[in-house]
């Protein structure tokens, strides 16, 4: 990985991999298992973070803080849990 002017090369691999530099994941908030979308426009390749809308909305606004949608989750996953746990109990 280079920098030059402010932009940042890497190298494709043989198997047409890439890294995305640390500082620009962060940047863009790109974590792993994150999906990326390649754009062809008329200036050439853009890489951009794919957004997840499937269901987006149903429980929060889609505006919502990605840190408030995951505690969200978070408490939704521990509620089922517990009725699961509460469901398979033997009695």
């Amino acid at each position: 990985m280079s920098k030059t002017d402010g932009t940042e090369t890497t190298r494709v691999t043989d198997k047409g991999q890439t890294t995305i530099p640390k500082a620009l994941r962060e940047k863009y908030g790109i974590e792993p298992g994150d999906e990326v979308v390649w754009i062809e426009d008329e200036d050439g390749i853009r890489l951009a973070r794919a957004e997840r809308t499937e269901g987006r909305g149903m429980l929060l606004d889609e505006d919502t803080d990605r840190e408030v949608r995951e505690e969200a989750a978070d408490a939704l996953v521990e509620e089922l849990e517990a009725a699961r746990e509460n469901e398979w109990a033997v009695q």
